[in-house]
């Protein structure tokens, strides 16, 4: 009889928390485009923590509907990635709270990322583990760096072998095959 599968570790962002906390996100955000300012930086987000969690967690950001120009949103999944954004009335860091709470009586291991201090002391514990939206940044900006350096490698032309042939042997080979 097979095992039965363990999920994987649950991954909690505080996204607007992750957003004002780097200028990788900060630079993204438009105030004057007449929608929703926050667009393209939860966007970036968005890959963000799905390249972050690939494989390894279950990826959740938690957004406040709050400031939102459309603050009644439904809750989505893009890039393998759930978006949750809090009901009226209820704040992101209470939709944190829960969705830890949830996970802790499974139990479930949890990942949090947040920088904010009430939130930090309210979910720790085992088997919570907490992460600051520094920590996350600062890991963000060294993937991208990787993947960048990684897509140069794809992007150069193939050498031949010969091409990495000593000259002096290469020409040594072509006499011998001539010959």
């Amino acid at each position: 009889m097979p095992s039965p599968q363990v999920p994987r570790e649950l991954l909690v962002v505080d996204g607007y928390n992750v957003i004002y906390k780097s200028e990788r996100y900060m630079s993204r955000m438009d105030e004057t485009a007449g929608g929703d300012p926050f667009e393209q930086a939860r966007e970036q987000l968005i890959a963000d923590v799905a390249a972050y969690a690939k494989g390894r967690y279950e990826p959740v950001i938690v957004f406040d509907a709050a400031g939102n120009v459309s603050p009644e949103r439904p809750d989505l999944s893009r890039a393998g990635v759930r978006l949750v954004f809090s009901p009226t009335g209820e704040s992101a860091d209470a939709v944190i709270e829960r969705l830890v709470t949830e996970q802790r009586q499974l139990p479930r291991a949890v990942t949090v990322v947040t920088s904010d201090q009430t939130i930090r002391a309210t979910v720790g514990g085992v088997p919570v583990t907490r992460v600051s939206s520094d920590v996350l940044v600062s890991d963000m900006g060294e993937l991208a760096v990787e993947y960048k350096q990684a897509n140069a490698e794809r992007q150069r032309p193939h050498m031949r072998v010969e091409d990495r042939i000593d000259p002096a042997v290469r020409e040594k080979l072509w006499r011998m095959l001539r010959g």
